[in-house]
């Protein structure tokens, strides 16, 4: 769905230093981002709690927590027992709680993304539910229907099982809807339980994935037409212009939530070369996006990368010469919440937002990566 614009750069030269001004694009008609909300659960931990608390001794995994750029994380753990000590959850257990907290977290997410706007539950007529940390039938998008006392007529779905990725791969759903309603406000929201995706077994495999994630939900309206751009007088808020996709077959069991028969349950799979495969592909992808609208990587001021973990997020920043200055609220959220998976982008976004520095005519690239492999962006213009 993006503008019919030549490609006027070679896909090669993305990061070459413009010596005019950058394209002023058309974005009229195109989808709006309206407002965003999170939300967490209520309890938090640091990394050197959790150690304490999962009484991790092997000093090669208190490594991992202690090196991975968290501070803390909000997660949603058993309660102690009589000796101290967290009962393992049983897969039903762990399931009964990605729907709890999900429904939970997934509804004050989209009640604050409409406070962000000013919009009620019954302005809402496209809901799209993301979630890759349980399996639900009927989904959340159902789920929430039913709690938010949405029409039912509300049109819906529920994307599943990408990873963290799906948050703009789901975007870009939502946004084709929006562009196809004109006036009519969309819902995307990313609903991500990862505690109820835990197996605490005592190996590398399952250690580095409890180091790592942090429950979490975002929700973000989208709205195309007049009636989103009567918002945009009031200030600057981003079109979206573009998406662009790259699939890493030769990785794909790079990173998998598959069964493990030895702990009866699923678990996260992460291999320690993701952050090469990512950082590998990261600028032919970005400037596969840049040039279908004739921009060069140094036309965009602003940068929301997934808070995929440490080593990712330095792969990213390497291969396309990004500062920790563009990439500071990746880099924030990481410490603050850890890894939301598909959410990750999106509370980003809300500190960009929250920090005031966006000008109207301004560029951004929002990107993401998970499993596929693949990385994922978009092309935005405030």
């Amino acid at each position: 769905m993006g503008v019919d614009l030549p490609m006027t750069l070679a896909l090669a030269h993305p990061g070459l230093v413009r010596t005019s001004s950058p394209p002023d694009l058309c974005t009229t008609g195109l989808p709006q981002i309206m407002s965003v909300g999170t939300a967490v659960p209520d309890t938090a931990y640091s990394q050197r709690e959790l150690i304490d608390i999962l009484n991790i001794v092997d000093p090669k995994i208190r490594s991992i927590y202690l090196n991975s750029a968290i501070e803390r994380r909000f997660l949603t753990l058993p309660q102690p027992g009589e000796g101290g000590g967290r009962a393992l959850e049983t897969t039903g257990q762990l399931l009964a709680k990605h729907r709890e907290q999900g429904v939970g977290m997934g509804s004050r997410a989209v009640q604050e993304c409409l406070k962000q706007m000013g919009a009620e539950l019954s302005d809402i007529r496209y809901l799209c539910c993301v979630t890759s940390t349980g399996f639900l039938t009927p989904g959340f998008s159902a789920l929430l229907i039913r709690e938010l006392e949405l029409s039912r007529h509300t049109n819906r779905v529920d994307v599943v099982g990408m990873g963290c990725n799906a948050g703009l791969n789901s975007l870009g759903v939502t946004a084709g809807w929006a562009k196809s309603h004109p006036g009519e406000l969309a819902v995307m929201v990313c609903i991500e339980a990862c505690s109820a995706a835990y197996v605490f077994d005592g190996t590398m495999r399952t250690s580095v994935v409890n180091s790592l994630f942090g429950d979490g939900s975002a929700a973000i309206a989208v709205m195309a037409g007049a009636t989103a751009d009567e918002h945009t007088e009031q200030r600057p808020m981003p079109r979206i212009i573009d998406f662009t996709s790259c699939i890493i077959p030769e990785a794909m069991h790079a990173m998998r939530y598959d069964w493990d028969p030895a702990q009866g349950a699923f678990s996260f799979y992460l291999d320690p070369d993701i952050p090469y495969v990512v950082g590998k592909h990261a600028r032919k992808t970005v400037g596969r996006l840049l040039a279908r609208s004739g921009l060069r990587q140094d036309d965009i001021a602003h940068w929301l990368v997934h808070s995929g973990g440490k080593k990712v997020i330095d792969a990213v920043g390497v291969n396309l010469g990004l500062t920790r200055y563009d990439l500071r609220h990746t880099i924030g959220i990481l410490r603050d919440y850890g890894n939301v998976s598909s959410g990750s982008f999106l509370f980003s976004y809300e500190r960009l937002l929250k920090e005031g520095t966006v000008q109207a005519g301004e560029y951004g690239v929002l990107m993401t990566m998970g499993p596929g492999s693949s990385i994922e962006t978009a092309l935005v213009r405030w």
